[in-house]
């Protein structure tokens, strides 16, 4: 039997730590965009689109605490959905969502580290930067699980420190009154649905831990527990660090300054000398998140492939002994995606082809409509009686399916939207058409 390589910490480190540390840094200036300013209405939007991950959260662990085998969302698809389902599943986060997340995120490296150093801060120097810091995570994380673990608990308690030290100067050295109370002009419907998909972004990655479920000690009872824990703490966090860099910089400033707002909050906390430290561990934060990121997609074509889900399985299914059971070219598969669609990213950034956006977030709207299937199973396994309670069987899920509902009205405000939902429409139609094929082949 495999060793079990993760404890609870880790599974809730896993969460937090890809949760946290990117978009929470580059999408508050998105975010009060969207809101005309409006700190309050920022909040109360937070809470909102909180409703998705907490109860889908409560959802999920459902589903976690009845399986421990590998494959985290597309096992729980897989057994409680049927095949072509979960193939669409895997397909779709392989191949598209979380490639896309690791590419933003990536991106976000690059522009905070061209900042730190003083670097022009051109959006090929950003991509290219970025693009370094994947080859270099990816690498790692192949080379030693243990040591893509290390980096992630290291990763998430550093990220923790400039939310923190931003907040608590905010909140007690800023004007949270004159903050709360500023509005530029009056918020529409529109714009506070607007408003959801960079929060959606900045809340993202809670599911993506699953992923490593069969790696966790005690699985069934650890990944429920950080499944639970984690969504509750990183909504505390991310208010109090939104109010409080908002009352720090002030809202105007920093819809103004763009993402170079959280160096200009670290200069005022600590004058310059004391923001690039704040920088670093912002950097550092970041690419916790990116490392997550990795440390869960290397998993998921090996995780199709001992399913034969994916041409070619076999190779995809192999693990290097030498490499403590690695899946490697399940790893080089997912390192390639990530850099297509780095080089999307790229394109659509070049061009403006997304305005205050990019391409994970319509991503993430898609993935939440896709949630929707397995909440759905929640409620049909506590008919069967094998979800117990009416919380955890029914309120939750149709909470969660609520949460799912609302960050698709936002997600459908961008212009973009339509399009690649019928590209990624295309891709799930072209698995389930495999799976169905192949299916005397999948197990």
């Amino acid at each position: 039997m495999e060793k079990r390589k993760y404890g609870l910490f880790t599974g809730i480190a896993m969460i937090t730590g890809i949760v946290i540390g990117s978009g929470i840094f580059f999408k508050s200036d998105n975010i009060l965009l969207w809101t005309n300013g409006d700190v309050k209405a920022g909040v109360i939007i937070f809470a909102i689109a909180a409703i998705a991950i907490i109860f889908g959260s409560l959802s999920i662990s459902q589903l976690a605490s009845l399986t421990d085998k590998p494959g985290g969302i597309i096992t729980y698809a897989e057994e409680f959905c049927g095949i072509p389902v979960s193939c669409a599943f895997g397909w779709f986060q392989s191949f598209l969502y979380l490639p896309s997340i690791t590419a933003v995120v990536a991106w976000v490296v690059g522009i905070y580290t061209c900042i730190l150093f003083n670097i022009p801060g051109t959006l090929e120097s950003q991509v290219l930067i970025g693009t370094i810091f994947i080859l270099i995570l990816y690498t790692f994380n192949v080379l030693s699980a243990k040591l893509g673990g290390y980096i992630q608990n290291g990763a998430t308690i550093i990220k923790l420190i400039p939310l923190f030290v931003i907040a608590f100067a905010g909140l007690v050295f800023g004007n949270p009154g004159e903050s709360l109370t500023y509005s530029k002009a009056s918020v529409g419907t529109i714009s506070l649905l607007s408003a959801i998909p960079p929060i959606a972004f900045s809340f993202d990655g809670w599911s993506i831990s699953t992923s490593i479920c069969h790696e966790i000690k005690n699985s069934k009872k650890n990944l429920p527990k950080a499944l639970i824990i984690s969504p509750i703490l990183i909504l505390v966090i991310y208010v109090l660090y939104f109010v409080g860099i908002s009352s720090l910089v002030g809202p105007e400033q920093i819809m103004s300054m763009g993402d170079a707002h959280v160096d200009y909050a670290a200069n005022l906390i600590w004058g310059k000398m004391g923001a690039k430290i704040i920088l670093v561990f912002v950097i550092i934060s970041v690419l916790g998140t990116v490392n997550g990121l990795a440390l869960a997609s290397i998993r998921l074509p090996y995780a199709m492939g001992i399913r034969n889900m994916i041409p070619a399985s076999k190779i995809f299914s192999k693990e290097n002994h030498k490499l403590g059971n690695m899946p490697v070219n399940s790893a080089i598969l997912a390192l390639i995606f990530s850099l297509i669609m780095m080089a999307a990213h790229y394109v659509t950034q070049k061009f403006s082809l997304l305005y205050n956006s990019d391409i994970s977030e319509i991503s993430i709207v898609t993935n939440y409509i896709g949630y929707v299937v397995l909440y759905i199973a929640v409620i049909r396994l506590a008919r069967n009686g094998k979800v117990k309670g009416l919380w955890n069987g029914y309120i939750f899920p149709i909470l969660a399916i609520l949460g799912a509902i609302i960050i698709l009205f936002g997600g459908i405000q961008n212009p973009m939207f339509i399009y690649y939902f019928i590209f990624c429409v295309c891709f799930i139609t072209i698995a389930i058409i495999y799976a169905v094929k192949n299916k005397e082949k999948i197990s």
